[in-house]
Order: structure tokens, then C-alpha cells, then sequence
């Protein structure tokens, strides 16, 4: 008998740690290769991870929503099969996860410390406020009512929020307990007001909210607070400025009108106008290569690939970003196929690690919810992001050889944020004016 570690694969570029969400198996159950043992979620995706031999689940390391790094060890199957395998030293398993008599030695005390402290549940009170991230957090680390009645919130009219009762928990064992609540702010700004208005912008939130009776307080998603980290570190880190640019895709509109029927036929995949503007981009990328770059500290890397992130909504509101690889290799049926792919998987909630690493520039369709233009904020670490606004038939001025007229054309704007640290004006607006001439150009009588 061998003992096999179930690990946790890469995630994708930038990712180092995930979260597991739902094991499916139980100790004990057996595991053939390539099945699923248990779901886990990143900020990027949420996926499944096999595996990869067939055998016995005999320990499982990690419980829901705890946090594991890429490469640790999440479970030890036991096989049969006679082949080389992984085996947990002694060494490495203490690392990852303390053997459960010292657990037991640990916890035992602090059981009983925690117990004795917390009597009753949290209760709300008239004058005080609690969320249910606050009630739960207080019930883990055993802090009583008459405790959690003493933290001086940060909050609107002194709400303990998250940050507060997280503090007073790492301050917990250093204090005595008459000393836990902090210093008014007056003291710590006579010391150093300058250091006192930092924290303060960090601790409280710039438009307090307060909360009624009649309203209902949502916890943010996983995924959700991690998105919302991630923009927030994206417009603090690049210098977003955007150009914007209309272009005429009339003939576009007629020739896709013209072929989707035939091509749907032969395919047996809808043709949509997303795979039509992705090899426009691709194309730009090719023309202009210093937008197909990453900022790294001082130092830019020039990718080597084309690789377009394809923003997506998933039905619960958040999105994700699939990549197609090598888009520029790719002819207009492949391109089609890929995107219809991402898309669908997206949409079920199928997509795997590996189809949301490796994006070196990104394309979002603010169009498909009706909007004419939009501001994306940059991928981090790329450079740059486009933003398909909505076709629109408008009246326009068609020059002739004959003279202008007014006439019906399809139009759309493209809006294009780019990283000014590394991308200049000269350079972001030439990109956005290339993709357009490439739809405005269009071959009304390509065959595909």
C-alpha cells in the first residue's frame, strides 16, 4: 500500500492560494483517478480538484473555507497501484498540519477559556448594532457580550465592524482586560497627527452607512470582496487614461447577417460579433507590441504571445476573465469555437485553472447590457483593456465620390484604458484607432 498527496494544483498566474469550499469525498470513500474530491474557489475561479490515482481517502488535511497555498498538501489517498508516489514525510506533515494529539493538547485550554468566557449568545441592543461577520467572529474567539459591549466601534455611531473586533482580538492576550478599548483618537493625534490621519483613512470608511431596522444588511461573496480588493489595487497602481474612438461597423452588421445562418449550419456554433472584434485586437497587437506588455516594479516585459482575457459575466452578478491562447494564430471559425467555449463554461461554472491564466491584454463587451461606452479598470499586471460599447443604427454622413449624403449606418464606440506609466497618449490612441480601421475595413464578401 502507498500513500498518495492530493495536492493543491497552480491556479493560474498570480494566484498562490485558494479556498477550499465543499469536499465531496469523506474519509473513507473510494476514489478512482480523475475524480473529483473537492471544490475549492479563488478569486479568479472556482474549480474542481481530481485525483490522479485510484485508492482510498484516508485523511483529509484542510475543513471548508479554510485558506491553502499552492503546493500543500490537501488530502492523503492510499493506493494499490504500483507506482511511484508522493509520501508525506514526517517533517513536511508537521509543517502543514500539527498532528491532532498536539491539536488536542492546544485547543483543550482554550476550549475551556472560551466556554467560560461566552455565557449567552450576541444579542443587538438599542444602542449597539451587530453584523453576523462580527457575532460569528465573537463566538469563535469566545468573547462574551458584555465583552463585545465594550470595543470601541470605528463604525457609524461607534459600530464595531470587522477590523475593530479582528484588532481586539490580536491585542486580546497582551492587555489586560480594563485596558482592551483603545485610546480615544485625540491622544494618538496630539502624538502625531500626521500618522493619525493615516489610520484613519484606513480604518474608517470614507461615507459611513447607517443601518435601520428596515434594512437588510448582505455579506459580500468570497469572490466578490477579492474582485473588489483587486479594482481597488488596480486603479491605485496604474494610472488609468482612456481614448475613445467611433467606429462604422455596417459592414460587418450585413456580411455576419449575410453568413451566420450557413455558418451556424456547417459549425454548429452561433456566430457572434465577439470572435470579430477579438481578431481585430489581435491584429493591433501585432501592429502595436509595447501594448502587449506587463509592468513588473522598473522593469517591462514584452510578452511573446497574444493571449486575450475575455471578460464574462457569471449569473451571480460577478465576472471572470477566460483567455484565449495564441488568439493571433487563430482564424475566424477557431476563434468563434474558443469564445463560444469560454463563454458557455463560464456561464456553468465549469472553466478550469487553466483557462484564466496567462492574459496579456483584455477585452470586455459593456454592450451586451445596452451601455454605449464604458471606463474598464486594467487587469493588473497588463497594460491595457478594451471596452466594446453597444452597436447602434444611427444617422451619419457617407462621403462619396459624388459628395456627402446622409444615411442608416451600424456604429459602435470603442473605449480603451491604458496604463499611463508605460503607455502614452501617442501609443494608447493609435491602438484603439488601429482596431477600429480593421472592423471599418471589413471584407463584406470574405468567405469563411
Amino acid at each position: 500500500m502507498a500513500k498518495f498527496e492530493l495536492k493543491l494544483p497552480k491556479m493560474g498566474e498570480s494566484v498562490a492560494e485558494a479556498t477550499v469550499t465543499n469536499w465531496l469525498k469523506a474519509v473513507g470513500d473510494k476514489i478512482e483517478a480523475d475524480e473529483a474530491v473537492l471544490e475549492i474557489a479563488t478569486d479568479k475561479v472556482d474549480s474542481e480538484v481530481p485525483s490522479e490515482v485510484d485508492g482510498i481517502l484516508v485523511e483529509i488535511l484542510f475543513n471548508e473555507d479554510d485558506v491553502v497555498q499552492v503546493g500543500q498538501t490537501l488530502a492523503i489517498i492510499e493506493t494499490e497501484a504500483n507506482v511511484e508516489v508522493e509520501t508525506p514525510s514526517s517533517s513536511s506533515k508537521k509543517e502543514e498540519k500539527p498532528s491532532e494529539g498536539i491539536i488536542a493538547a492546544v485547543e483543550s485550554p482554550v476550549s475551556e477559556t472560551k466556554s467560560e468566557m461566552q455565557s449567552a449568545p450576541i444579542e443587538n441592543s438599542e444602542d449597539r448594532f451587530y453584523s453576523p461577520l462580527v457575532k460569528n467572529i465573537a463566538a469563535e474567539e469566545g468573547i462574551s457580550q458584555n465583552e463585545l459591549d465594550k470595543i470601541s466601534g470605528s463604525g457609524k455611531d461607534g459600530r464595531v465592524t470587522k477590523n475593530d473586533i479582528l484588532a481586539y482580538v490580536a491585542n486580546r492576550g497582551n492587555k489586560p482586560s480594563e485596558e482592551t478599548k483603545p485610546q480615544p483618537s485625540t491622544t494618538i493625534e496630539a502624538k502625531n497627527p500626521a500618522t493619525a490621519t493615516a489610520n484613519a483613512a484606513v480604518a474608517k470608511p470614507k461615507a459611513p452607512v447607517s443601518v435601520n431596522g428596515g434594512d437588510e444588511i448582505i455579506e459580500m461573496t468570497r469572490m466578490g470582496k477579492l474582485i473588489a480588493h483587486h479594482m481597488v489595487e488596480s486603479v491605485q497602481t496604474s494610472a488609468h487614461v482612456q481614448s475613445f474612438i467611433e467606429a462604422d461597423v455596417t459592414n460587418i452588421w450585413n456580411w455576419r447577417k449575410k453568413v451566420k445562418d450557413s455558418f451556424a449550419k456547417r459549425e454548429g456554433e452561433n456566430l457572434t460579433f465577439t470572435p470579430i472584434f477579438m481578431e481585430a485586437v489581435a491584429k493591433a497587437l501585432k501592429d502595436f507590441p509595447m501594448m502587449n506588455i506587463a509592468l513588473d516594479g522598473d522593469r517591462i516585459i514584452k510578452r511573446k504571445n497574444i493571449n486575450l482575457g475575455m471578460a464574462a459575466a457569471l449569473p451571480d452578478g460577478n465576472l471572470i476573465v477566460p483567455v484565449i491562447k495564441n488568439a493571433d494564430q487563430l482564424n475566424l471559425v477557431g476563434m468563434s469555437k474558443a469564445v463560444n467555449d469560454l463563454a458557455s463554461r463560464a456561464r456553468e461554472n465549469k472553466l478550469k485553472p487553466d483557462d484564466i491564466q496567462g492574459g496579456t491584454y483584455t477585452v470586455t463587451n459593456v454592450g451586451t447590457f445596452g451601455s454605449i461606452m464604458g471606463t474598464p479598470i486594467i487587469n493588473q499586471p497588463q497594460v491595457g483593456i478594451l471596452a466594446l460599447g453597444a452597436i447602434r443604427k444611427v444617422p451619419a454622413v457617407i462621403e462619396t465620390p459624388e459628395g456627402d449624403f446622409i444615411g442608416i449606418r451600424y456604429k459602435m464606440f470603442l473605449s480603451h484604458s491604458y496604463d499611463h506609466r508605460v503607455v502614452n497618449g501617442a501609443l494608447g490612441g493609435q491602438f484603439v484607432k488601429a482596431v477600429a480601421d480593421y472592423l471599418e475595413g471589413w471584407d463584406s464578401k470574405r468567405e469563411i
